[in-house]
């Protein structure tokens, strides 16, 4: 019985020299999840911009933007 409990101390001791530190573990698990949440937030509400299209090819083919969202009507900064 002894000896069985000497084996598990000496088990115990190696895993705790080979874990990682709880802190920067913590930390990296704290992050994966938030990016997780965010990222199914932003998937779910979906593009909040007005004039905002998928960069995808549309049913036309094109990949300009509908309406009035391009550059195509601004004038050049130095005339008023």
């Amino acid at each position: 019985m002894a000896d069985q409990q000497h084996s598990l101390a000496r088990t115990y001791a190696a895993l705790r020299r080979w874990a990682p530190p709880p802190a920067p573990t913590g930390f990296l698990v704290l992050l994966v999840v938030m990016f997780a949440l965010s990222y199914g937030v932003g998937s779910a509400v979906g593009p909040v911009a007005p004039g905002m299209h998928s960069t995808g090819t549309g049913s036309d083919g094109g990949s300009e933007p509908h309406g009035d969202g391009g550059m195509g009507d601004m004038h050049s900064g130095g005339e008023r």
